[in-house]
């Protein structure tokens, strides 16, 4: 797929229409990916949740946060592997943000896999710092794999 001009994007709530884009994107991107049905709880329950579509209609990039106390958590930020490099995570990222911090939210938090270098340059150009680690908190090839914890104070 070729570079698309951010002016391009369209951002909107998910909706249970996306789920089967957003789950086939999930498969390509993770080796143990989230399942349709964690998708459909995390609407059910009513977790701020976005995707990032091209004028097409195609889900390029999603997320998905839960607020509470003062606490915004990012528990799924994905944009599809045909579509990296083009700035849809920070371009998402900055989205959830401006969502947080109109929510009253204070800081916001996420764990990252250790290994997945890509995604913790993102967050510490954003903002974000380590704070502690979590440990076997993922599954991976062989075993489990250790989380960073970050967070970023909200202005």
């Amino acid at each position: 797929m070729s570079a698309q001009p951010q002016e391009l994007w369209q951002l909107a709530p998910m909706t249970l229409a996306h789920v089967p884009q957003v789950v086939e994107i999930e498969r390509r991107a993770y080796e143990f990916p989230w399942t349709e049905g964690i998708f459909r709880d995390c609407l059910k329950v009513g977790y701020s949740a976005w995707i990032v579509n091209n004028p097409g209609g195609e889900v390029m990039a999603y997320a998905l946060m839960s607020m509470a106390v003062g606490e915004a958590h990012l528990l799924n930020l994905c944009v599809d592997p045909v579509y990296h490099q083009q700035g849809l995570g920070r371009f998402l990222l900055g989205h959830l943000l401006r969502v947080a911090r109109a929510a009253h939210m204070t800081q916001m938090l996420l764990e990252v896999r250790k290994s997945n270098r890509a995604a913790i340059l993102l967050y510490e150009r954003s903002g974000f710092r380590k704070v502690g680690s979590r440990r076997n908190y993922y599954p991976a090839r062989g075993g489990r794999e250790d989380a960073w914890l970050l967070t970023r104070e909200l202005e």
